[in-house]
């Protein structure tokens, strides 16, 4: 019976260090389908212009029984279940399982050495932002760099720079950590990350 019971929590503590993709995979795909616009529009028959006489009387003249021109199976008729743009795709996910799949991604990112931990993120000038990024071997690494604090001279720094984004911690998600495949973040930051979204 001893032997049994090592084994059932052998098996348990394998399965918490596995990383959950279902969980990251539903929150990512709601993050995109929530972005989403629907733009594509078709129009149905009651929306097509002209159609309103009838094209031939209903008897008499050996052809089929048509009541309008704008019939989806006429030419320049409407069209039948085609799409349409006020079509809601918005998807509303719990807000414990977003901060889980955000701590899931970024414990992995971890692991795989993802995570560069910096004691500072200054740069008021696009040349010290790809200065800073040069120190850290990050020049032709796409990264998001995690901020502490709103500081509008390092945002416009970063901004120039094609594969680097500036996020403020607060803001952080499944998404844009995924997008990148390099996070910046100072140590404090990353403390407080795991604070604020870790389960209550």
């Amino acid at each position: 019976m001893k032997t049994t019971t090592v084994k059932k929590k052998k098996v348990e503590a394998k399965a918490k260090d596995t990383f959950n993709s279902n969980l990251v995979y539903q929150v990512a795909t709601s993050q995109l389908s929530n972005r989403r616009k629907s733009i594509a529009h078709t129009k149905d028959r009651s929306e097509v212009r002209g159609g309103g006489k009838k094209p031939w009387k209903q008897k008499g003249t050996g052809r089929a029984r048509h009541g309008s021109s704008r019939s989806p199976i006429w030419v320049g008729g409407g069209v039948t279940f085609g799409p349409r743009n006020d079509k809601n795709y918005k998807r509303t996910m719990p807000k414990n399982i977003k901060r889980k799949a955000l701590l899931e991604i970024l414990d992995e990112k971890e692991k795989t050495n993802n995570i560069i931990i910096v004691d500072k993120i200054e740069a008021t000038k696009t040349k010290e932002a790809s200065e800073f990024l040069n120190k850290n071997s990050l020049t032709n690494e796409s990264c998001l760099i995690v901020l502490q604090n709103l500081d509008k001279k390092t945002i416009l720094a970063f901004r120039n720079i094609k594969k680097a984004k500036t996020i403020q911690f607060k803001d952080l998600n499944c998404l844009d950590v995924l997008t990148f495949k390099k996070t910046v973040i100072t140590d404090e930051c990353l403390k407080e990350v795991r604070k604020m979204f870790k389960k209550k």
